[in-house]
Order: structure tokens, then sequence, then C-alpha cells
């Protein structure tokens, strides 16, 4: 109900506010991120051949990117598993324009050492220092400090080794393992994080101080994975301080149901969650990946405010009446690019900014080293409109 109060109120009301503002200044609340839409403007698409050498290795597995603006390169980070080479990462440059995608070069690669400084095997020769990389992010360096890499690996429940977050220099070189959340460590049974369906997605927050790791698929506590009928269980977003590791707040959020029944309809199928990405200081943007067996890979980019949804830090097992997802919003499904083939999209990062301002946005495919899939790079603008 709206009251209209008279002049001379209004006035003393007025006074009043000046008065206190001598003392105790107003503070002055701008307008929230909600005030913009987002959209995505296709701009084009590149593949790198199968298997195709690249600074003395097999490329492929590419699960995480990111964009070094000062350098003008991107990271690439393979999650092979030490079977076709070390566990590594590559720069590359990308051209981006407006209208075109450019081919990407591959300017250099990294391995990855282990806390030791040695060469990680695979889970046959080093069961106990084998890496799953699924996404890294440059943290810039403050007060002089080096520029570094998060990066997250997804662990082996056949193996007992839960999922992490490490940083390591720019040459691979290993700083730190930041403390891993109990609920998300690898037990026997149903219990805690289910194999491969972890640490996939990560994203710094814009003042470098926290970031978010999402999970892939739900713990078994939450309940089932996704089903074409239903979305399954909430999967968990943390955020956790960088310097210190410790986790600072959580959320749940609803994956879609598999949008696309298998072939045959006992075949294999899933979805979950492999990128996340600030988009501003409290919007996210989500990619959710699935794949229907006999039907191939179904992309979507959510965007989601991570001021909503209950906090689940200290929820053991979510139910439907301990708490409240983050409402999500659909920004782009990939179905609507009429590419000639869709693959397995689970690396996101902004890249360049256009001579409009505007920034880019890159995707990429993880081949899985299969000869079946493409290393594929799309590229698309991002348009922020004014409600």
């Amino acid at each position: 109900m709206h009251i209209a109060l008279p002049s001379k109120i209004l006035a003393a009301i007025a006074a009043a506010l000046l008065t206190t503002s001598c003392t105790t200044p107003l503070r002055w609340h701008a307008p929230t991120e909600r005030t913009t839409t987002i959209s995505l403007r296709f701009i084009g698409e590149q593949t790198l051949p199968h298997r195709i050498e690249a600074r003395g290795t097999t490329f492929g597995g590419i699960s995480g990117i990111d964009y070094d603006e000062s350098r003008d390169v991107f990271y690439l980070l393979s999650d092979d598993r030490s079977q076709n080479g070390p566990a590594r990462f590559y720069t590359a440059r990308i051209p981006i324009s407006a209208n075109a995608l450019g081919q990407p070069d591959i300017l250099s690669v990294a391995t990855i050492k282990r806390p030791d400084g040695a060469l990680p095997g695979d889970a046959k020769t080093d069961p106990q220092h084998v890496l799953d990389p699924e996404s890294v992010r440059l943290r810039r360096g403050v007060a002089g400090a080096a520029d570094t890499l998060l990066w997250t690996s997804e662990g082996d429940k056949r193996l007992n080794l839960s999922p992490f977050v490490r940083e390591m220099k720019l040459d691979g070189t290993f700083i730190r393992e930041l403390p891993t959340h109990p609920m998300f460590a690898m037990r026997p049974g149903e219990s805690g994080s289910r194999d491969n369906s972890t640490f996939e997605g990560m994203t710094l927050s814009r003042d470098g101080q926290s970031v978010w790791v999402a999970m892939e698929g739900p713990i078994y506590e939450d309940g089932a994975t996704p089903s074409v009928a239903n979305g399954g269980a909430p999967i968990r977003l943390t955020q956790y301080n960088v310097s210190s590791g410790k986790s600072i707040r959580q959320i749940a959020y609803a994956p879609d149901p598999i949008p696309h029944r298998p072939i045959p309809p006992t075949g294999f199928a899933d979805n979950g969650v492999p990128e996340i990405l600030m988009l501003d200081d409290h919007r996210m943007l989500v990619l959710e990946r699935s794949f229907s067996q006999g039907v191939g890979n179904s992309i979507r980019i959510y965007v989601i405010d991570t001021r909503d949804g209950t906090d689940t830090l200290n929820v053991t097992a979510l139910k439907t009446d301990n708490h409240r997802v983050a409402t999500k919003t659909i920004v782009i499904n990939f179905d609507s690019l009429n590419l000639m083939r869709l693959d397995n999209s689970e690396a996101m990062s902004f890249g360049p900014r256009l001579p409009n301002g505007n920034r880019t946005l890159i995707i990429a495919s993880d081949d899985n080293f299969n000869q079946r899939q493409i290393n594929q790079f799309l590229a698309f603008e991002v348009l922020e409109t004014q409600k």
C-alpha cells in the first residue's frame, strides 16, 4: 500500500537526513547485477585434429581453459591421467574477432609436478599420485608476487584418492594444496563423492579473494544422479577463501533432467556440471553438459546469483525441506547453434575483449583421446542488456 505524506513531513525527513549525513554517511546501494540480462552471440568454431602432436606431446583431453590477458594466452588443461604422456597443460594463442574464431596455436607445454617435484605416473605405475586434472584458473599475484595457477583434480574412488584443489607455478611446480571439505572425501561404498563426479568446475571471485568449486554430480548422501525423468539430487557449489583454504559458504544447484533419451533406452546417459565462471561480483555462469548414448551431447549455459539459495555447508544430506536451491535462468541452449557436431564441451573462459568493449566467451571440448570425438573450440560475444 502506498501512503502519500504531507509536504511538511517530507521536508522534515529531508532535513533530518541532511543532518544525519554530517556524522553518519548514507550508504548508496548501487543497482544489483540483475538489472542486466545476459545473452551470447555465436562468433565461430575451430577444431584441432585428433591426437595432433603439440610440442612433443599428444594433444587432447582439454577439460579446463583460462585466459591470461597480460600475456594474451590461454591455459589449456588436459585431463590426461598420465596415460598419453605426463599430466600437463598448454599455453595457446587463439585469435578472436567480432566475426571469426582463428585456429588455436599451441605455444608451449608444461608438466604438472607432484609435491616432491617428481612427475606423476598413471594408475598402474603411480597409483597414490595419479592426477585427473579438470579445471584451471589464473591467480594474479599481488604485492609483487608471481602469477600462479589454481587447478582441480577429481580423484579416484577405486584408488581412494579424494578430489583436491592445488596451486602451482606457471611451470607446473607444486606450491600448495587447499583443504578438501570432509563431505567430498572418497570413502568406501555409497558414501561421500561418486567416482568421476567431483571437482570438475572452478572459478575465482572477481576480487581474487575466494574461489568457487563445483561438483560435477551429487554426493551419495544427497540422493540420485539425473535421469530422463528428473534432474536428480542437487549439486553443491562451495566457496573457499583462497589464502586460507577455509570453506566459507555453499549453495545447491539443481541440474536438468537428461534432455534426450538414450538409444537404446537402456543405454548410458548422464548430466552434470563440468564448469562454472563468475560473471561479476555475484552472478555465475554454469555450464551443464549431458550425454545420451546413440544421441550425443547436449550443452546449456545458465546464470545464477550466488546470493540465492540457502547455505548448505553444514547440511550433511540435502532434502527437499532443508534447503533452497539457487534460481537459474537459461542463457543459451547449444542446440540452437545448428552446429554440424557438438562434442563433449567442459571448459569455459572469458577471452579478449572485442573492439566494442564486449567480452568474449570461449568453450572447449574434451575429446577423451577418442578418435570418434573432436577437439572443438567455440567463441561467443557476451551481450549485456539493461532491463
